[in-house]
């Protein structure tokens, strides 16, 4: 091409497309008027029932489009998204309402090293590459880190 503000556009427009269908639920939800990362590190089932309890009341107040959640699990929280964990439908149910939920790499790979394998994680996480990280980052786009 060459004229430079066609390429430049074929260039945006391929970059866009290949952010793929997560960008487009991230994006949907950057317009949230609250923006609220939770934190999980306690292998505790009590805070782990507290911290979906949470998110489920943000979600009651402000409604589904007012809001953006993030659950972040790492260090012995990361057990919350273990697959055989509980609360497997509670975090299938929040995930329809949009609620994110994030599992440290590192996190992962250290229990790998301890269990022999990976562990098997919700399919309703994804994986980031530490937790701390993720939180520090989102606190940066404007959430507001709480750990109930």
């Amino acid at each position: 091409m060459k004229n430079p503000m066609l390429k430049l556009a074929a260039i945006l427009v391929a970059a866009t497309l290949s952010l793929g269908a997560f960008t487009v639920q991230a994006a949907s939800k950057s317009f949230a008027k609250h923006k609220i990362v939770l934190q999980i590190s306690d292998p505790n089932p009590f805070k782990q029932t507290l911290i979906l309890n949470v998110a489920n009341n943000l979600i009651k107040h402000y409604g589904e489009d007012d809001v953006a959640i993030e659950i972040v699990a790492f260090g012995p929280g990361l057990r919350l998204l273990m697959t055989g964990n509980a609360n497997t439908n509670r975090i299938e149910g929040l995930s329809q309402k949009g609620v994110t939920f994030s599992a440290c790499t590192n996190t992962i790979r250290n229990f790998g090293k301890k269990l022999g394998d990976e562990p098997a994680l919700n399919s309703n996480a994804k994986k980031v590459k530490a937790g701390i990280v993720q939180i520090l980052q989102l606190i940066g786009e404007g959430y507001v880190l709480v750990k109930p």
